[in-house]
């Protein structure tokens, strides 16, 4: 292989990494995974703008969650 398909490869497979990912992170709404037996018009979209949607907002509200102390909280009341 000659190193600009080494490079590309290394890049693709970069990115196929981030694309697996972002699925598993999609397909943790159950509706995905299975067999969606909605036959109206345009609802396995919506089902899926919405999952993709719910995965934004998992990613971006993703923080750590502040440490409580019990005694502070309880001697402050």
């Amino acid at each position: 292989m000659s190193l600009v398909e080494k490079l590309m490869n290394k890049l693709c497979a970069s990115v196929r990494i981030v694309v697996e990912n972002v699925i598993a992170g999609v397909k943790r709404c159950r509706i995905v995974k299975d067999l969606l037996r909605l036959t109206t018009s345009g609802i396995s979209d919506m089902v899926m703008e919405i999952a993709c949607g719910l995965h934004n907002l998992r990613v971006t509200c993703r923080q750590p969650l502040e440490t409580l102390d019990v005694i502070d909280f309880v001697s402050s009341a």
